[in-house]
């Protein structure tokens, strides 16, 4: 006989047990959503807090940077057209110039405002030499072709150049440029064939008073140079100036070249076979120096090669010519010298140099020996 066992039965939910969960329940969730309000509350204000702090600073730093979309505030090239600008208000920044090329940056050093950066500099002393490039000044590489890695790296406001660099522009990107060129005006080089460019110089960095100041300290050390080259050599009134090329070949710097407006500062006299090219000199050979009056002394400009040198002093015409030769036993003997290295196409930095290195050389031959 099978026993069959009631149906188990869940037990009955009362009213009483269901409203108690429910009311449970109920705090439950009240809980969590006021837990998730307050917690969206905080992660607010901590966003509005922080949004503060950056228009603070952002507040801050528009004080002390000219806005960028402020049309107000003039442009680099505005500013240089203001030549009293930095005189008025002293704290301004200076500009950082970039130059390749090397009569410009001579020039800005020496009036104390050296680029920072110009090209070639590991053969600065050996074609420029004065003045001395400080250590900050970064080298560009190639001055026809500037390193581009390199450019894009300075925090550069102008370049300062001239139609011989024009095509490298592009390197810098949009940063504007000046031309400044070191040149005669005419057939015959002048004195202000390089004071105008000086001054343009002061102008461009905001400091033409200094730039006034250069060019007077510049002529009275020529004064200077000249004076004691009169004191020494009384004798010597006409110079000629060359730059070898090799042991037959060279350059003489006519007219219209720095050496013209040099050595007429110092009461002597320039002499050239010929009219000067776009660049200052002609073209002659070693036999062309026969041509040259016994009282000319030759001035030769380095860099030289020392096997160049050699080659010379072993050439048979340069022997007869005479240049060096000790007048008591040599009836050719013309006076001459070799000179430091000067930038021939630089500014007045290169006139002064060459002016103090010609006060300060030694003279040999010819009538270099004369008494005064």
């Amino acid at each position: 006989m099978k026993v069959r066992l009631p149906p188990l039965k869940k037990p009955p939910i009362s009213p009483t047990t269901f409203s108690s969960n429910q009311t449970a329940l109920t705090r439950h969730c009240l809980f969590k959503s006021t837990a998730f309000k307050l917690i969206q509350v905080l992660s607010v204000a901590s966003l509005v807090l922080t949004g503060c702090d950056n228009v603070d600073g952002a507040a801050d730093s528009t004080q002390d940077k000219p806005a960028l979309n402020d049309s107000s505030a003039p442009s680099q090239i505005e500013a240089l057209d203001q030549p009293d600008s930095a005189s008025a208000n002293p704290s301004k920044k200076s500009l950082n110039v970039v130059s390749p090329d090397w009569g410009v940056s001579a020039t800005l050093t020496a009036m104390g405002h050296p680029p920072i950066a110009t090209g070639d500099m590991r053969v600065w002393d050996q074609w420029v030499a004065e003045p001395k490039l400080p250590s900050s000044v970064h080298d560009l590489g190639i001055r026809y072709l500037p390193n581009a890695e390199l450019a894009a790296q300075l925090p550069v406001d102008l370049i300062i150049d001239n139609f011989f660099y024009e095509h490298s522009r592009g390197v810098y990107g949009d940063v504007p440029a000046q031309t400044v060129m070191f040149a005669a005006q005419g057939k015959t080089a002048k004195w202000s064939d390089y004071t105008a460019p000086t001054r343009k110089l002061g102008k461009i960095i905001g400091n033409p008073a200094q730039a006034e100041q250069y060019i007077n300290q510049s002529q009275q050390r020529i004064n200077q140079a000249g004076a004691k080259l009169q004191q020494r050599y009384s004798a010597i009134k006409k110079f000629a100036v060359v730059q070898f090329v090799d042991a037959n070949n060279m350059r003489m710097y006519a007219n219209n070249s720095l050496f013209n407006t040099v050595l007429t500062k110092m009461d002597k006299q320039l002499v050239a076979l010929g009219e000067g090219n776009e660049w200052g000199f002609v073209p002659i050979q070693m036999g062309d120096l026969t041509q040259l009056e016994p009282d000319v002394c030759l001035l030769i400009i380095k860099p030289l090669n020392p096997i160049t040198q050699q080659q010379i002093q072993d050439s048979l015409v340069w022997q007869r010519l005479g240049y060096g030769a000790d007048p008591s036993t040599s009836d050719t003997s013309r006076c001459m010298t070799i000179l430091p290295p000067v930038w021939i196409y630089g500014g007045m930095a290169s006139l002064t140099s060459l002016a103090d290195n010609l006060a300060s050389a030694t003279l040999v031959g010819g009538r270099a020996h004369d008494i005064k």
